[in-house]
């Protein structure tokens, strides 16, 4: 990946921000925290890995994504829209009564989204099941699903790793979003599910740390998936974020994972990615001169 394609992705991701920011607002409620730490992978999913086409929502072979941690849907809407799947200018109408972009994602009335979720632990499940559909049919299609270091509290996510390992789904990219903080506070405090990469290496995944939220370490993470397939093992990335990313004052607070920023809060939010924007926007200029 060239430096300006990785600006590029910056770019875009700056922009998958500034959508967290506006629909949470728009909505007075949701969870912007984890949305924000995920803005990195979802942007990199959208625009470099996944074969999609926001033309053909319902392409038999696309590649399918999961938001296991489905309450972050602020990311995945944001994501969608700038990608193309539907206006931009439709975010802030999120969990209005009379929008299609509800708390959770529905695959039934947003255009890209592969799965319905909301209870936590539940999205895994439903991403073995599509990676295993895709290897019975002889397809070449992937399967990507993010859960949150705090979902895997629940033990249906240890019953899909084990399901994903027995059935060989070397076509299954799980992801877990290694924050650190869940709503009651630290992940280490409410429930530790360290050390991870043992863990998952004992559930019998190619296990991958990395910066989750370096497009650099992003693109190493998923070219060893891609190097996966015909191993026989599924894939688990641990992204190590920093919850709130972009934000500075809701960077590692466990306040902003389910609390949506008022009038004051969302000018100083949206100050503070329009900077950022603005500076990659100059540095993109620069790169293409």
């Amino acid at each position: 990946m060239t430096k300006l394609e990785t600006l590029q992705l910056k770019l875009t991701a700056t922009r998958v921000r500034m959508g967290v920011i506006e629909a949470t607002h728009g909505a007075g409620c949701g969870h912007p925290g984890g949305s924000l730490s995920a803005a990195d992978v979802l942007t990199y999913l959208y625009f470099r890995e996944m074969r999609i086409d926001p033309e053909q929502p319902q392409d038999p072979n696309r590649d399918r994504f999961v938001l296991s941690k489905g309450h972050c849907a602020p990311a995945l809407y944001a994501a969608l829209a700038e990608r193309g799947f539907f206006p931009v200018a439709d975010l802030p109408t999120l969990r209005h009564s009379n929008s299609y972009l509800q708390g959770h994602p529905n695959m039934n009335t947003v255009p890209g989204v592969d799965m319905s979720t909301g209870s936590l632990g539940q999205g895994v499940s439903a991403a073995c099941g599509m990676a295993l559909g895709a290897k019975q049919q002889g397809s070449d299609i992937n399967v990507y699903t993010l859960l949150g270091d705090g979902e895997i509290d629940e033990g249906q996510c240890w019953e899909a790793f084990m399901f994903a390992n027995h059935y060989k789904l070397d076509n299954l990219c799980i992801m877990i979003d290694v924050n650190g903080l869940q709503i009651d506070g630290a992940t280490r405090d409410v429930m530790n599910s360290e050390p991870l990469d043992r863990k998952m290496d004992a559930f019998g995944f190619n296990t991958i740390v990395c910066n989750g939220n370096s497009f650099a370490e992003l693109e190493q993470a998923f070219k060893m998936f891609d190097l996966s397939h015909g191993s026989g093992k599924p894939t688990c990335f641990l992204l190590r974020t920093i919850k709130g990313q972009g934000v500075s004052y809701m960077q590692n607070a466990v306040e902003w994972h389910g609390k949506a920023p008022n009038d004051e809060e969302y000018e100083k939010a949206m100050e503070e990615l329009r900077a950022a924007h603005e500076s990659l926007e100059k540095e993109i200029e620069l790169n293409n001169g």
